[in-house]
């Protein structure tokens, strides 16, 4: 396939996305690069990509788009079920113990760090209707640089392959059968906040207790992902838990965070006095 930037098209673009949110497009995956400017200046008919980088630079509203367009939302739900079983069985007990320990507040708070179409956040919020105590409350907040997926998480509508995975006992409880699909019922809805959120900024969040941020390092080199998960440390509360990827890890990196092995799962823990 011909290549439709050039190497002075590549660095500008490349350079323009990570200086923007974090995000590394290096020799290995430039075709994809490539193939997404291609589709943008199909789209807003640009006839060249010197043109459309000028647009995007005029225009902070067409570099969202950029950024959107360049992002893979890949996501299902409860995807890697062994990271939900330790949430159920592990995670959510022990905050809980300690919130009632402490006297504390007894408000769960979640982030769903790039939720994409808004599987994960749905799936979260089941599981903690399911287990969380009737004296207790959760927050859910979900979050993506991709405005596109948020407003499919934000309508709740799901075709029947997209809820392939989600258990019956729970697609009946949560879920309403519609034409080609499943609306989540408002109650679930209720609980999940959505919201656009680039990851290269500080959220303005504290006291979480648990942030899931799962197959999103992996488009990060490792100065970016080191200011992620500072960031991520800086806005949970003393005792709380973090989530990455199956394939991601913080082996090497200078941070604060505990690796945790669970019965059920690997995940990272702060643990501060």
């Amino acid at each position: 396939m011909l290549e439709i930037l050039n190497d002075h098209d590549f660095e500008n673009f490349r350079k323009l996305i990570y200086d923007e949110s974090g995000i590394t497009f290096s020799a290995t995956n430039r075709s994809i690069l490539d193939s997404r400017i291609k589709e943008l200046l199909r789209l807003k008919q640009v006839q060249t990509p010197a043109e459309y980088y000028g647009m995007v630079l005029r225009n902070p509203e067409e570099l969202k788009v950029m950024l959107d367009s360049v992002t893979t939302n890949l996501t299902r739900f409860f995807r890697n079920q062994p990271h939900f079983d330790a949430l159920v069985n592990y995670v959510i007990p022990n905050i809980i113990a300690e919130k009632k320990a402490l006297g504390v507040d007894k408000t769960i708070r979640i982030w769903s760090a790039g939720c994409s179409t808004g599987e994960e956040p749905y799936t979260i919020a089941i599981l903690m209707k399911e287990i969380c105590p009737p004296d207790f409350k959760f927050q859910i907040t979900a979050s993506d640089i991709s405005l596109k997926s948020l407003m499919v998480g934000q309508k709740g509508f799901y075709t029947d392959t997209k809820v392939d995975g989600v258990p019956s006992q729970y697609l009946a409880k949560y879920f309403t059968k519609v034409e080609d699909g499943y609306q989540v019922k408002k109650e679930l809805m209720d609980t999940i906040r959505f919201d656009y959120h680039n990851l290269k900024n500080d959220s303005g969040a504290r006291n979480l207790d648990i942030i899931f941020c799962r197959n999103v390092l992996i488009y990060f080199d490792e100065p970016a992902q080191l200011a992620v998960i500072n960031r991520f440390y800086n806005s949970m509360g003393k005792h709380s838990y973090l989530y990455i990827g199956h394939s991601e890890s913080l082996f090497g990196m200078n941070t604060k965070f505990e690796f945790l092995k669970t019965q059920w799962a690997c995940l990272y823990q702060k643990n501060e006095k």
